[in-house]
């Protein structure tokens, strides 16, 4: 049995749907009516969200995408899969360590390293993140609340993505204050860009023009860093641009599942729509794969 909460809903080729920080599978539920009679969507609720229980030393983002794997082994052999903000940290570290099932990869106001650094300027200070962990640990609620605002900040439709947000921690449960810590070492901590190389799945990168937690300078870095990707940046979107332009999203989302060669029409991809460097002939995908699943165990 899972150790993972798992929702299976739909008919069609599968698509596995990871959330961000603090949220769970309810986030998922407007765009599993959108995709229901299209896809198998399964959503699943990250370590201490929602309805899966926090382990405290799984951790790091290895462990925790080793245990989505091993939660996704008896459910599926095949699928896509779709990671928002954090959960696409964990996304790119399940395709770059384990990318057997993984059909197609789509990153969500994703980036690689969520700090800055001399070498990163589109990240967020660390002391803002210091900050955050503090006021976490001294008043949970308050802390949820702005970060729910801080997402729809500069977003259409901020007030109803927000009401979104709070339904879904109402009905579904609030995450484990030890996982939400956890998760805020984890964007202190991680940086995913030497993994990039190794991750040959065909990507799509979604982006919100004004999303104020992942710059969407990040998520082009992304995009043009992986071997096989593609950009798309979402006109008035923040971070969370499947729940304040569902039709939008939808759209740009399905071409890219269904076509053998990932494709997205400029007539759906909106303004700023990137196309990295073509997938490199020659892969190195067994020795990238034995070095990265080595750090899993």
């Amino acid at each position: 049995m899972s150790e993972l909460y798992v929702e299976v809903t739909g008919t069609g080729p599968d698509l596995v749907l990871l959330h961000g920080w603090g949220l769970n599978v309810r986030v998922w539920d407007g765009l599993v009516q959108e995709l229901r009679d299209r896809f198998r969507l399964i959503a699943i609720d990250l370590p201490g969200h929602g309805k899966s229980p926090w382990t405290a030393g799984r951790v790091t983002p290895a462990e925790q995408a080793w245990l989505l794997h091993s939660t996704l082994s008896s459910i599926s052999n095949c699928y896509s899969l779709l990671g928002w903000s954090l959960g696409g940290q964990i996304a790119l570290d399940l395709a770059a360590a384990m990318p057997g099932p993984i059909d197609k990869l789509v990153l969500v106001a994703t980036t690689p390293r969520f700090v800055a650094a001399p070498d990163w300027p589109y990240g967020m200070k660390l002391e803002a993140i210091t900050k955050m962990a503090t006021q976490l640990r001294e008043d949970y609620q308050q802390t949820l609340r702005d970060f729910l605002a801080l997402q729809v900040r500069g977003s259409m439709e901020g007030a109803s993505v927000v009401e979104q947000m709070r339904h879904a921690l109402s009905v579904h449960g609030e995450a484990h204050p030890e996982a939400l810590e956890a998760g805020l070492n984890t964007l202190a901590t991680s940086d995913l860009r030497p993994t990039l190389p190794h991750v040959q799945t065909p990507t799509l990168v979604i982006a919100g023009q004004n999303d104020r937690i992942t710059a969407p300078g990040a998520s082009r870095v992304l995009a043009t860093s992986l071997p096989d990707a593609q950009y798309v940046e979402l006109r008035r979107a923040a971070h969370a641009p499947f729940l304040s332009h569902r039709s939008e999203f939808s759209a740009t989302l399905e071409p890219f599942l269904r076509t053998e060669e990932p494709h997205v029409s400029a007539a759906t991809a909106g303004p700023g729509t990137v196309a990295a460097r073509p997938a490199k002939k020659k892969r190195m995908k067994a020795r990238a794969r034995k070095k990265l699943q080595a750090s899993l165990r």
